[in-house]
């Protein structure tokens, strides 16, 4: 993999996608695992572990004291995943119509709620993240996203495709998601349905601590191309004893992720989850840029 300060600009090739460009140099094993396992559902692995927050808690009451009223856990997660990708960008690759791409963007959806309310409506953003952001930056542009969803009365953009779609009678509305499907496989679904789409995205995220719960399993969608689905659940306190036997008491939230296992192996995948276990409980190293943004091969 090349190594780069800045994100590397590709000219797009015969092959490519609107939103991503074909990988050609990959082993042919991993090419063909895709004509294998043909639905994102059938290559669906499960990953769970316990993150100490002890730290990120710290960060997360400084930066409010610092005036981001806002800022949670959440921005630290959001922020450590556009990390990792910028290091270990494998993740951030995709399958469409048996093929591997690795994606233009970063882009994460989540679900947020207009209202805190049991008829509270839900709203699904999507947001782009330079890889080389800071934990600011995550912040600023995740709650300007946010803002900006919350501004709009009643339905988005996505909420009235949906609405027009099940007007139609159900024969026909098969036919449709149908053609979505054909479409989508070849690279042909408009662009302006993929920039809004919550099934196409580098991860899409959940917060189950938000509802007081555990965080769950979520499967991924066999439509669209998300590889990714990473949900997290409440804060809790366990006493700990270091090597000098004193007691600590630390923070943790567990995390759960099912990742499509087509789009890199094993050890990739445990690489990147390892980083990312670092930068959340360390997360001072978001503060500043990364020194190289690594590109994903050819």
């Amino acid at each position: 993999m090349s190594q780069n300060t800045e994100p590397k600009k590709y000219k797009r090739r015969f092959g490519d996608r609107k939103d991503g460009r074909r990988l050609r140099t990959l082993p042919p094993m991993q090419r063909v695992m895709p004509y294998i396992m043909k639905r994102r559902s059938d290559a669906q692995n499960t990953f769970a572990d316990n993150f100490d927050i002890t730290e990120a808690d710290k960060m997360v009451r400084a930066k409010v004291k610092e005036g981001m009223t806002n800022f949670s856990l959440l921005h630290i997660i959001l922020a450590a995943y556009v990390r990792m990708i910028s290091q270990r960008p494998g993740v951030n690759r995709f399958i469409n119509g048996q093929k591997i791409y690795a994606r233009n963007n970063i882009e994460i959806v989540m679900a947020v709620k207009k209202e805190m309310s049991l008829e509270g409506r839900d709203t699904m953003i999507k947001v782009v993240f330079p890889p080389n952001a800071t934990v600011d930056e995550v912040y600023e542009i995740f709650n300007r996203t946010v803002e900006e969803a919350a501004k709009v009365d009643g339905e988005t953009f996505f909420d009235t495709v949906a609405k027009i779609l099940i007007s139609f009678p159900g024969i026909i509305l098969r036919f449709i998601v149908w053609a979505l499907f054909a479409l989508d496989y070849m690279g042909w679904l408009p662009r302006v349905l993929t920039n809004v789409s919550p099934f196409h995205g580098s991860m899409i995220i959940t917060s189950m601590g938000s509802l007081g719960i555990k965080p769950i399993y979520h499967h991924i969608y066999d439509f669209g191309n998300l590889p990714v689905f990473l949900s997290y659940g409440t804060k809790y306190t366990v006493n700990t004893i270091d090597r000098e036997g004193k007691v600590n008491r630390r923070r943790f939230v567990d995390i759960k992720a099912v990742t499509d296992e087509r789009i890199c192996d094993g050890y990739y995948y445990a690489s990147a989850l390892k980083m990312l276990k670092r930068y959340i409980q360390a997360p001072e190293v978001l503060n500043e840029r990364p020194e190289q943004v690594l590109e994903d091969v050819e």
